[in-house]
């Protein structure tokens, strides 16, 4: 049973463009329907949800606050390490980590994951290997596909179904 997921942000939770206004302020947008599956999984199933990444962004960070995502790491260089960490903090094994990335630098992370998925518009590296492709990119529901999949597998739908109502 998965209790942890692993959450990638530009290219994953984001359409992966990185924008700047006139002043310098980085603006991201991140998919309704991603927020709210991962909300169903951290408030009303109690389960752990980590965001790597390897820029730095206090959208990011407002994002993780607003979803309750426990652990958030930003500017990382190697996401395996930070999350062999994180499993020893919460005494799980790599068979309960799901984790979704769309790029080189999720690869080493992604391989040893209990479960990996990537958006459709991930690298092709990636989609060698992983369990599931999303049928959806990027910021556009690859994560709310990748926790609806979960969602299924660990027979926990109808918590799912009955967190709307």
């Amino acid at each position: 049973m998965i209790e942890l997921i692993v959450l990638d942000v530009d290219g994953t939770l984001t359409d992966g463009k990185i924008t700047y206004s006139s002043t310098g302020e980085e603006t991201k947008s991140f998919d309704v329907a991603d927020g709210l599956a991962i909300a169903v999984w951290t408030k009303n199933l109690g389960k752990k949800a980590a965001i790597i990444t390897g820029r730095n962004s206090s959208i990011v960070e407002r994002r993780a606050k607003e979803l309750n995502i426990t652990h958030l790491y930003q500017g990382v260089k190697n996401k395996q390490e930070v999350l062999e960490n994180i499993l020893k903090q919460e005494k799980l094994s790599w068979n309960q980590v799901a984790a979704i990335g769309d790029d080189l630098n999720d690869y080493n992370m992604l391989k040893k994951a209990g479960l990996s998925f990537t958006p459709l518009n991930g690298s092709e590296y990636l989609k060698e290997f992983v369990h599931v492709i999303c049928k959806k990119k990027g910021g556009e529901g690859a994560v709310r596909e990748m926790l609806e999949y979960i969602f299924k597998e660990d027979n926990l739908e109808e918590e799912f179904l009955n967190a709307w109502v």
